[in-house]
């Protein structure tokens, strides 16, 4: 992610003071910073899942804390819910990266194949991670309010 923003604002800063600066511009570095910037996106979001960084409503869930059955069936419930909406992105991404494989990028050249394809990655990531907390039977991390200020 990090190499991402690095080489997306070098590009972008260089393209601003060539355009300001001398009347001329990169055009390459806008679609540089729009597929580095796709990519950085399904990286973080693959990144955080696992850490349980992704906005979680788990006030929602805290009057199910006595409750362990309950709250275990909720838990099922978020987990497959997650895991269907990584199944329809998949399947999205899916046709969107076979639909790129036959187009080029306009200046760059790079397959367009390449935008949906962190989606389809981080689709089956994702997917993979919560299945296999479901068989592990995880359970929801309710303690996130305790980091709100």
């Amino acid at each position: 992610m990090a190499a991402c923003l690095a080489v997306m604002s070098l590009a972008v800063f260089i393209n601003v003071v060539l355009r300001y600066g001398f009347g001329s511009g990169v055009a390459a570095s806008e679609e540089l910073s729009r597929l580095l910037f796709v990519w950085m996106v399904f990286i973080g979001a693959t990144a955080a899942y696992p850490l349980g960084e992704h906005m979680a409503f788990t006030s929602l869930l805290l009057p199910l804390r006595r409750r362990p059955r309950a709250l275990l069936a909720m838990t099922l419930l978020i987990r497959a819910s997650v895991l269907l909406a990584c199944v329809l992105l998949a399947w999205g991404a899916w046709q969107q990266v076979v639909v790129g494989m036959e187009s080029r990028s306009v200046v760059l050249g790079y397959s367009n194949a390449l935008l949906p394809l962190p989606a389809l990655l981080s689709a089956l990531v994702i997917g993979l991670l919560a299945l296999i907390q479901i068989f592990r039977g995880e359970r929801l991390d309710l303690e996130h309010e305790l980091e709100m200020e």
